[in-house]
């Protein structure tokens, strides 16, 4: 279809910041996600199925209520990455509870799991109010075809661009309309924050639990997801940190026998050219594998955390003597820290003391990979709506 009949066809829609056909058709797309077959053989999805539940869209909804008539943003283009197949739900889904018309492009390159997304969306689509239809798109096309790109982004209203820094500058280099507006969500790298101390004197039980959502936020993309962590840091004494640190390191061992994860041969020599390489440059003073699932490398003392990907289920550990130091630590590109053994009034000091300077979002352990309405610091339905201000 040509992009022209394309957008033409979207022109209309007439619906409305909440529409009820749209929060119905939401509804019954995420309880399709949460049939247990596909759940079971994809688990990231079941958080998917859990933000569509009808409770959490009302929850969006209300938060938004205000003195101001909302009302929705246009023609609203999405590009979402490759390498994490449900993040265009969830960008998607809030711009169209918000009234939205859409456009997706989805990568040719997208995996097994966007297939079983999109037979759940093609069956509550049959099931939907025609509107639904007639207002929501999802396209692909390969990424050379720079002409499509550059036809959608001068015709909507909103382009949200998700991906590497290198596919948001390549994006850019296509205009929008005067009137439009650009979200984007470039490179991120996220880590976790353990205190020792508490991790020592947790029961086994929490400690298993722990070490189960750790490895359900590393590894359900291969830790390519921007808020997987990549790095831990233990906070506290010197030998309360190493005895954590090998505990730790057993418990998410057990996790991934007990689970039978395992990762491709060129996956396993990749991990170990890349970490055998932070030991020769002197980043690292120590290397340990568990098998080619689990890869830990303890940093030399004074050495930054390196950002880039080292491979699935490499983990860098490092110590801080108090949580403060994270201070002079944390980069603008940091986005997820998730936690263990810290209060709320500690991570808040620390979010006033970083002061924007980065670190998005603050979640417990396990929780990292939970999508929420305000994401690297935007409030997305708040982006995907305009303000209508009526006085009398």
């Amino acid at each position: 279809m040509p992009v022209e009949v394309l957008v033409r066809g979207l022109r209309g829609g007439g619906l409305a910041v909440g529409d009820e056909r749209v929060r119905g058709f939401l509804g019954a797309f995420g309880k399709r996600l949460l049939r247990s077959g596909p759940a079971r053989r994809h688990p990231e999805l079941g958080s998917l199925g859990f933000f569509l539940r009808p409770s959490e869209l009302t929850r969006t909804l209300d938060s938004l209520n205000g003195e101001h008539v909302r009302v929705p943003r246009g023609l609203v283009f999405h590009i979402p990455p490759a390498n994490v197949d449900t993040v265009f739900v969830y960008s998607w889904a809030l711009s169209a509870l918000m009234g939205n018309r859409n456009v997706v492009r989805l990568s040719p390159r997208a995996g097994a799991v966007a297939g079983v997304i999109l037979e759940a969306l093609h069956e509550a689509l049959a099931e939907a109010d025609p509107i639904v239809g007639e207002t929501q798109r999802i396209v692909t096309y390969d990424r050379s075809d720079e002409e499509v790109t550059a036809a959608l982004s001068a015709a909507c209203d909103l382009r949200v661009v998700w991906g590497g820094d290198r596919t948001v500058l390549d994006v850019r280099r296509h205009p929008l309309a005067p009137h439009a507006r650009e979200l984007d969500f470039p490179d991120r790298s996220s880590f976790a924050v353990v205190r020792a101390a508490a991790w020592l004197c947790a029961e086994r039980a929490v400690r298993v639990n722990v070490a189960e959502g750790f490895v359900n936020d590393a590894y359900w993309f291969d830790q390519a997801a921007c808020s997987s962590p990549r790095t831990v840091f233990w906070v506290g004494a010197e030998k309360d940190c190493d005895a954590a640190r090998a505990d730790f390191i057993d418990q998410v061992a057990r996790v991934l026998d007990g689970r039978g994860w395992g990762v491709e041969p060129g996956m396993a020599v990749e991990k170990r050219v890349a970490t055998y390489g932070l030991a020769a440059d002197g980043v690292a003073k120590s290397v340990e594998f568990r098998g080619n699932a689990l890869a830990n490398v303890t940093l030399a003392e004074e050495a930054a955390a390196p950002r880039r990907w080292l491979g699935a289920g490499t983990f860098v550990h490092c110590r801080l003597r108090g949580l403060a130091e994270l201070g002079a630590v944390v980069e603008r590109r940091d986005q997820t820290m998730t936690h263990f053994g810290f209060g709320r009034e500690e991570l808040e000091e620390l979010a006033r003391g970083l002061g924007g300077r980065g670190v998005d979002r603050m979640v417990p352990v396990g929780s990292a990979l939970s999508f929420g309405r305000v994401w690297d610091g935007v409030d997305l339905p708040v982006e995907f709506t305009r303000l209508v201000s009526v006085l009398r």
